[in-house]
């Protein structure tokens, strides 16, 4: 019998990953708040597509649970694998919904952006908690039922999902969480989760807000010297945070990160060698395709620059960084998200840091 699997959060990450477990013939049920998704899901089932060079997958059986739903699995066997893909602001909570339903040696993976392993180890416990990175995933979800991805899949140029122990460890419960995110995509364990999260979110912070603040998709982004060399030097903030907090890093966007962070410093050199690789590698992306963040402000949600931008600013006011770039575009983020101002590139483009 294989492994009973729940996926809470059936949105783009979500969908992707569980979309493909499914389509390979494995035990998931998906959890969803959003009426409309559940309800696309259990009658039309999952739709994948992409926007290079991949066929769309269409997963007509999908089982499908409503949030108010959930306690039907108290009538069935235990969850051995509960994948929690929400915003990480619906974290704690989510992670309580579906912890009275694991098996005794079931337990819970983050497959989320940010740093939500604590939170995640907080209800379950740290024996409990794994963490898998989707690195470059580039998904969003446009419709009920339909997961779009906004580039090819990274296959063996690119390793997408980095599975981890907290302790560095590897197991045999890591290596059966590869296996099953490897349904979608190139996948492999890691000794190096928290280094793996760090620079996962490094990349994050240099786009996802930026997309949200000026309106702009990612690769246009990219394209403007001024924005380009804003966002190295949130990326130079976030690394040099990194570095202080003792992360050993993975790769951040294919640049090495003390080009990196030199280039969001200044030096000349450092800036033509990361702004080269960086336009490069924009151009595998399909030009609209926008960041999470850009996508939830575009559907009036509730943004995560807290646990991005915001994050990355709180850690560094514990070794006196100031983190003054990343502080501006949180503050920036938050007022669109309010309402209080609309996306525009002038909101980064007039500001005066120095």
């Amino acid at each position: 019998m294989g492994k009973k699997i729940v996926v809470v959060g059936a949105g783009a990450v979500g969908g992707y990953a569980g979309g493909h477990m499914a389509a390979a013939g494995e035990d998931v049920t998906f959890v969803d708040a959003w009426p409309e998704n559940v309800e696309q899901l259990r009658t039309h089932g999952m739709r994948i597509t992409h926007a290079m060079d991949v066929p769309e997958l269409h997963v007509p059986k999908v089982r499908a649970l409503h949030i108010t739903e959930l306690q039907q699995l108290s009538k069935e066997r235990p969850v051995d694998i509960a994948f929690i893909c929400v915003k990480s602001y619906d974290n704690a909570w989510a992670t309580t919904m579906i912890a009275q339903y694991l098996a005794p040696d079931g337990f819970v993976v983050s497959l989320q952006n940010c740093m939500n392993e604590e939170v995640v180890a907080g209800v379950v416990g740290w024996g409990k908690t794994l963490g898998c990175v989707a690195s470059s995933i580039m998904v969003n979800l446009p419709e009920p039922g339909l997961v779009h991805r906004g580039a090819g899949k990274g296959g063996d140029k690119h390793t997408v999902f980095r599975v981890g122990e907290v302790h560095g460890r590897v197991t045999d419960r890591a290596r059966e969480v590869c296996r099953l995110v490897g349904t979608a995509d190139s996948a492999t364990v890691t000794s190096n989760l928290w280094g793996e999260r760090w620079s996962k979110l490094v990349t994050n912070c240099m786009g996802n807000g930026m997309s949200a603040a000026t309106g702009l998709p990612g690769r246009a982004i990219i394209e403007h010297d001024q924005l380009r060399q804003f966002t190295n030097r949130l990326g130079a903030e976030a690394v040099r945070v990194g570095q202080a907090l003792g992360y050993e890093y993975e790769e951040v966007m294919h640049v090495p990160t003390e080009v990196l962070a030199k280039a969001g410093e200044g030096d000349a050199a450092a800036k033509a060698e990361c702004d080269a690789i960086r336009i490069r590698d924009s151009k595998r992306t399909a030009p609209t395709q926008r960041p999470s963040l850009a996508q939830d402000m575009q559907k009036g949600r509730r943004t995560e620059i807290e646990f991005l931008n915001g994050y990355i600013v709180r850690e560094g006011a514990k070794f006196g960084m100031p983190c003054r770039a990343n502080a501006a575009l949180t503050d920036i983020v938050k007022k669109v998200e309010r309402g209080e101002l609309k996306p525009d590139p002038a909101l980064i483009l007039e500001l005066r840091l120095n």
